[in-house]
């Protein structure tokens, strides 16, 4: 069948790269794509929110199948305008409008986890209507604080401030438009303190298998300092999961939520990325994604041996019953390289180079270009490295050894992916 990938990141590289793999697959378009992705299909200069445009190139092209990759098109109802199309027989993966607002509102995810005994950070939600109770909130705290703004911010609507004055000067700037629209309402939550994980699975809204977990590092600097970005890299699988903390993982949380997505009808075929962190061998849910992660599946995706597609397929169908996915069992490792300056100002147009025509290593386009015959750089995240090896240190030195003969103008990358593990 024909597949269309919406999207153009080190995400949709990897899936690309994994979809074109399966022999279900017989033609593989990406809207918009990127050089990486030209490698596995056929690029198409389509925006990721233009509905019509994408439901006439699926009509176009004969597409049986709708992978959508980043969280904005879901969250803006790429899945409705699809069922209302009257496309005979496209298969979307990915929740509606509705149920996509587990990640596009953290109130409503909020809401949700309480409302099905989810554990997760006690919160208070708070607008310029009840300002003065989120202050009082915030007293009755100890630092750190956490201010997460309602909407999608880029990932960058997180704040964890030390200091109780400055935390209530931010809450005022947030409810005041520091993220636009998307801040108009905060959530404040208890900080938890513990050790971050992210955890995944594909279902039909009622059923669910698991796929490989990841542990992603955000913090620019090394030994995790400096501030927040899309992610520096991530390593699967995570060694502190161990068998307990998985049982205690599938049956508080994963079950759980399956089971309140299906007890609110929600029309929800795709991927849960659940953002946890473990505190004292208890999971806790920080955050709902409602599509896999980046740079995670730079990192999950290689040590997945089933046929993604398939198991697509079988989630579309409500066919999950009795599957499970079949895993390497090996490590994996991912190195981001980025433009020097990001996560703040950045230079595009950088001639990259010495990327090897032939490894066994994976090398996925995040913000990459091709201007004339060159492929240079077009974003703040530019390559992901991937590499497999029996544990996680081996794998994390072959990336980090490939990410050093790789050269582009002010390149950086972190040397100490897994530091803490």
């Amino acid at each position: 069948m024909n597949i269309l990938l919406i999207g153009s990141g080190g995400r949709e590289h990897a899936l690309a790269w994994k979809i074109s793999q399966s022999p279900r697959c017989s033609r593989l378009f990406i809207a918009p794509g990127n050089p990486g992705t030209a490698q596995h299909g056929t690029n198409v200069d389509v925006g990721i929110s233009d509905f019509d445009q994408l439901i006439a190139l699926c009509n176009k092209e004969n597409i049986s199948m709708v992978v959508v990759g980043p969280e904005v098109p879901l969250v803006q109802g790429i899945t409705d305008a699809f069922r209302k199309s009257g496309l005979p027989g496209v298969k979307v993966i990915g929740p509606d409008a509705y149920a996509a607002q587990l990640e596009g509102s953290k109130s409503f995810a909020k809401k949700f986890m309480q409302k099905y005994g989810i554990p997760t950070a006690d919160y208070i939600e708070v607008t310029t209507a009840n300002l003065e109770e989120g202050i009082n909130f915030l007293k009755r705290q100890q630092p750190p604080f956490v201010l997460k703004a309602d909407g999608l911010a880029a990932g960058k609507g997180v704040l964890i401030i030390q200091d109780r004055d400055e935390a209530e000067s931010e809450l005022r700037a947030m409810l005041g438009g520091m993220f636009g629209d998307a801040s108009s309402k905060v959530v404040i939550e208890q900080f938890l303190a513990g050790i971050e994980f992210s955890v995944f699975v594909l279902t039909d809204g009622s059923r669910y298998i698991l796929l490989p977990e990841a542990k992603d590092y955000k913090k620019i600097g090394e030994n995790d300092t400096g501030p927040n970005t899309g992610g520096m890299g991530a390593i699967s699988p995570v060694p502190f999961v161990d068998a307990a903390l998985w049982s205690r993982v599938e049956n508080q949380i994963i079950r759980t939520t399956i089971a309140g997505i299906k007890a609110e009808k929600m029309d929800y075929t795709g991927f849960v990325f659940f953002g946890l962190i473990n505190v004292g061998g208890e999971p806790y849910v920080i955050e709902y994604n409602c599509r896999l992660g980046d740079p995670e599946t730079e990192a999950i995706l290689p040590r997945l041996q089933s046929d993604l597609v398939c198991l697509m397929e079988a989630a579309a169908d409500h066919r999950l019953e009795g599957l499970k996915a079949d895993i390497l069992p090996l490590a994996a490792a991912t190195v981001v390289m980025v433009s020097g300056g990001y996560p703040g100002d950045y230079t595009k147009g950088r001639v990259i180079q010495d990327i090897p025509a032939e490894s066994d290593q994976l090398v996925f386009h995040s913000g990459t270009a091709v201007v004339g015959s060159q492929l240079v750089t077009s974003g703040g995240r530019v390559l992901a490295i991937t590499s497999l090896a029996k544990d996680f240190r081996k794998a994390a030195a072959r990336s980090t050894a490939l990410a050093q003969q790789i050269n582009f103008e002010g390149k950086y990358f972190r040397r100490d992916i897994g530091w803490d593990l």
